[in-house]
């Protein structure tokens, strides 16, 4: 007697095939950005450091050109561009202090201090041509100035002389063509305002006069050479 044999049904399953991935890393989240201010403080520091050496190298390398008195040259000594030697230094912040390139105008300048030869031209050394042939000198003068005197106005000083008798005298010219530097505004509550102080250009020749009229409390005054055509 034979047998049938039955043949056996495959099932198939119904769990996915393995991915090669563990249960634990298919829940996994991504890692959040992580950031320190400490370390942008640090890059902040480390790039303002590095600018900052930058920046003095470069002003220390900054050269500019400075003059030097070709020979020695004394008090009072008359001086050109001609006479001095530009030469390439680095001065810094010191530059201001020195006499550079295009300082020099065209009528020069008087030297108010004696300088050796070679040496560095300080500003101070040097003064305005103008400054030998006048002074500049306050007066005070009674009562109100002129309309027409100003800034750069030219103008004639008059000096009337205290007598024994407590007058004035008869008023003359003291200095002629004058030149106007400042008229000094009196400020202040109990400021006196019968006078008015004036800064003027005088010959130097004239200097002492002037000195003296002031320290004897002459009556000053002063008057206008010309009128102006308007103000």
């Amino acid at each position: 007697m034979s047998t049938m044999r039955v043949p056996r049904r495959r099932t198939v399953s119904s769990r996915p095939a393995p991915s090669g991935r563990g249960a634990g890393d298919s829940e996994r989240t991504p890692r959040a950005f992580w950031f320190d201010p400490r370390f942008a403080i640090g890059i902040a520091l480390v790039v303002g450091s590095v600018l900052g050496v930058v920046a003095v190298v470069s002003a220390a390398e900054s050269s500019v050109f400075v003059y030097a008195a070709r020979s020695s040259l004394s008090l009072g000594d008359r001086v050109h561009a001609s006479d001095f030697d530009a030469r390439s230094v680095r001065l810094g912040s010191l530059g201001g202090k020195y006499l550079v390139d295009g300082d020099i105008p065209r009528t020069g300048f008087v030297v108010t201090r004696a300088v050796s030869a070679g040496e560095l031209i300080p500003v101070s050394a040097v003064g305005d041509v103008l400054g030998s042939a006048v002074a500049s000198i306050v007066v005070s003068v009674r009562g109100e100035l002129a309309r027409s005197i100003g800034d750069g106005s030219v103008v004639d000083l008059w000096c009337a002389k205290e007598t024994e008798d407590s007058v004035f005298g008869p008023p003359s010219v003291l200095v002629a063509s004058a030149t106007v530097v400042r008229v000094i505004t009196a400020e202040g509550v109990i400021a006196d305002r019968s006078e008015q102080s004036v800064e003027l250009l005088v010959p130097r020749t004239k200097t002492a006069a002037v000195l003296e009229a002031i320290a004897n409390a002459a009556a000053l005054s002063l008057v206008p050479s010309s009128i102006p055509v308007r103000g």
